[in-house]
C-alpha cells in the first residue's frame, strides 16, 4: 500500500486523469442502467379466447363492428336461418388480455464512449491543472482560504465543465445545433451544482491531501454526472 501511494505521488497525472475518466464513463452506465436506455419496454400481444394471436387470426366472415378499442374487439356474424329470413347476431363481446413482455435493451455504448471523450479531453484534464493552480495560488487551508478556493471554484470551474459537457457532448452526437441543450439547460444545472459541488470541494479543499484532488472529484462527480447525463436525455419542450 505505501508503495502504491509513493508511486502515486511521484506521477499523479495518468492515476487522476485515468481516474477520473473511468468514474465520468461509469456515471453514463448507471444513467442508462437505472434511468435512460436500458429500461424494460413492453410490447402488446392480444391473443384471442384460444391462445391464438389475433394477427394470425382468420377473418374471413367476420366484420368488426365500429372501431377496435385497445383492449377489446366486437364481432358480429350475420348468418341465415333455415327459412332464408336474415338475422343479425351479435357475438359474445370479448375481452382480450393483453400479454406484457418485457424486452430488455442493450446499454448505448457509443454515448458511453462520447461521455469519456468529453470526460477525458476536457474534465479530467482540466480539473487536474485547475486545483493544482488554486493550491499554488492559494495555498493550505483554514476558513478563508477554503471558501475562496470554492468561491472561484463555482465562479469559473462550474460554468466552463457544465458547458463543456452540453455542447461536446452534443458536437459528437453530431445535432443540428450544438448549443440548443446548453442554453435549455446550463441555468437550472448550474443552479443545482453550486448547491452539490460548495459543500463537496470544501471537503476536497480541507480534508484531501493535492495530489489525490482530482480522483476525489471524479468520485464525487460520480452521482452528479449521472444527474446531468439523465437531465440531457431530457427532452427540453419539459422544461420549458
Amino acid at each position: 500500500m505505501n508503495r502504491a501511494w509513493t508511486l502515486f505521488k511521484s506521477h499523479p497525472y495518468i492515476p487522476n486523469v485515468l481516474g477520473y475518466t473511468t468514474l465520468f464513463a461509469t456515471a453514463d452506465l448507471i444513467q442508462q442502467s437505472m434511468m435512460g436506455n436500458a429500461k424494460d419496454k413492453v410490447t402488446e400481444h392480444k391473443p384471442d379466447r384460444m391462445g391464438q394471436d389475433l394477427s394470425k387470426m382468420s377473418t374471413e366472415g367476420v366484420t368488426v363492428a365500429g372501431e377496435a378499442k385497445t383492449d377489446d374487439l366486437t364481432y358480429n356474424t350475420k348468418i341465415s336461418d333455415p327459412e332464408g329470413n336474415g338475422k343479425a347476431l351479435e357475438e359474445n363481446k370479448t375481452s382480450t388480455p393483453v400479454q406484457h413482455v418485457p424486452q430488455l435493451h442493450g446499454i448505448d455504448w457509443a454515448q458511453t464512449a462520447r461521455v469519456a471523450l468529453v470526460g477525458f479531453c476536457f474534465h479530467a484534464n482540466f480539473n487536474y491543472h485547475w486545483l493544482r493552480g488554486l493550491e499554488r495560488m492559494f495555498p493550505g487551508g483554514g476558513a478563508k482560504r477554503v471558501s475562496l478556493k470554492v468561491f472561484l471554484d463555482q465562479l469559473f470551474a462550474a460554468p466552463m465543465t457544465i458547458s463543456a459537457f452540453y455542447i461536446g457532448l452534443s458536437a459528437l452526437e453530431g445535432a443540428e445545433d450544438p448549443l440548443e441543450d446548453w442554453r435549455n439547460k446550463f441555468w437550472t444545472s448550474y443552479q443545482t451544482g453550486v448547491v452539490y459541488w460548495s459543500a463537496m470541494q470544501a471537503v476536497n479543499f480541507s480534508l484531501i491531501p493535492p495530489v489525490a484532488r482530482t480522483v476525489f472529484v471524479g468520485g464525487v462527480a460520480l452521482g452528479w454526472t449521472v444527474f446531468l447525463c439523465n437531465f440531457k436525455q431530457q427532452k427540453s419542450d419539459f422544461l420549458s
